[in-house]
């Protein structure tokens, strides 16, 4: 099982162009994280050539998340700002050899039909996948928990599982959250073994806090067993707020369940 730090929610007590020494200093070998932002792109190709970190994934600008934005993808009035970060996240990503983008599509908009929104996406996403394809990256998709994070446009599988049809794209593929699917619809195994084949991208955490595995409701031992008896090579990305006082002491769970 290959673990990846998210930086973006791991590590948070040093800026965050540190976080990678951190991640490698804690043992991993792969991060991930949301979009770092332009003033951050030189600081992380540094970071990365230093560490010889393998970047498992990172998000295309998804907007301001601490106003409420989930992405960008879905808004007909911001197509523009998603295609402009596109070239720009994907020239980042070569230079630092990550191969997958997530492109998280957004919330449903008050006076704009759902379907009309989606049909934006699909083919913003369309356009980010064709570009994707050039340099042999994917995109994935997103399934994002409704309760907390606002009517987002895709907060099931099975709407995820029909978009990703709609696209058509052979390098889109399924962002799998336990965290944001076990708040949605449960029935993890069933919905992970079914879902394998399209899956690209794992992350946890534990509802109902989002903390470490072990804090919550989901017994890890038996998803992860399950990911790897099911033949799931990917990264599994750690995308979870420590409870512990730092975060290498959140690890813990990795030594119980055997992973480390």
């Amino acid at each position: 099982m290959r673990f990846s730090a998210n930086l973006s929610f791991l590590f948070k007590d040093v800026p965050f162009d540190e976080r990678f020494r951190r991640a490698a200093d804690a043992g991993f070998a792969g991060v991930e994280f949301m979009w770092p932002g332009l003033d951050q792109i030189d600081a992380v190709s540094c970071a990365v050539a230093e560490t010889e970190l393998e970047v498992a994934l990172f998000n295309f600008d998804a907007g301001d998340m601490a106003a409420g934005d989930r992405g960008l993808a879905g808004d007909p009035d911001r197509r523009e700002q998603f295609r402009a970060n596109v070239p720009v996240a994907l020239e980042l990503a070569a230079r630092i050899g990550c191969p997958r983008l997530n492109a998280l599509v957004g919330v449903h908009r008050v006076g704009l039909a759902v379907e009309a929104q989606l049909e934006v996406a699909r083919e913003n996403v369309a356009w980010a996948a064709e570009q994707a394809r050039a340099q042999g990256a994917t995109v994935v998709i997103e399934p994002v928990n409704s309760q907390q994070n606002g009517p987002y446009l895709l907060d099931t599988t099975a709407k995820a599982i029909s978009f990703l049809d709609s696209v058509g794209a052979e390098n889109v593929a399924l962002q799998y959250d336990v965290y944001h699917m076990q708040r949605m619809e449960g029935n993890l195994a069933e919905t992970i073994t079914r879902l394998l084949p399209r899956i690209g991208h794992v992350q946890i955490a534990d509802p109902p806090g989002r903390g470490e595995p072990g804090t919550g409701e989901v017994n890890y031992g038996f998803v992860l067993g399950l990911l790897e008896s099911s033949g799931y090579g990917g990264w599994v990305g750690l995308e979870y707020n420590p409870t512990t006082p730092t975060t290498e002491e959140s690890f813990g769970w990795m030594k119980e369940l055997g992973y480390a």
